[in-house]
């Protein structure tokens, strides 16, 4: 084989293989557990009589938050959004293996407004779109 051939061969090759589509890395199995989460507080929000709310709390040692939305932008992140002591406003995000939460009825006081916690799931994007 000529040496101009081979150039020719590995330049072809190269180009090629810049263009092909790339391999698809293998993704994590989607985690059920933040949808059953979601699940679980929907239901409860959704048997709360009209002077009651859910209150949702997260804590991690001495940190505790009044959790306002839970954000699911994938199936292996957990996005809690609320308020500290202090009331300033708090993110956590975690995975939702590793998430504990304290949910619980609440009576709200008379001529206020029951809160309810948004819960957000992230849904898949249509490929067709």
């Amino acid at each position: 084989m000529a040496l101009g051939e081979f150039t020719k061969q590995i330049a072809q090759q190269a180009l090629l293989s810049a263009t092909a589509a790339p391999k698809e890395t293998p993704s994590l199995p989607a985690d059920p557990t933040a949808a059953a989460m979601l699940a679980q507080m929907t239901a409860m929000q959704k048997q709360l009589k009209e002077d009651e709310e859910l209150l949702v709390l997260f804590q991690q040692g001495q940190e505790r938050i009044r959790v306002m939305e839970i954000y699911v932008p994938s199936p292996h992140l957990v996005v809690l959004i609320g308020f500290d002591a202090n009331r300033a406003l708090t993110r956590v995000v975690t995975a939702p293996a590793a998430l504990q939460l304290i949910c619980k009825t609440a009576k709200v006081a008379p001529g206020a407004k029951p809160v309810r916690v948004g819960l957000v799931n992230q849904r898949p994007k249509d490929s067709n779109a």
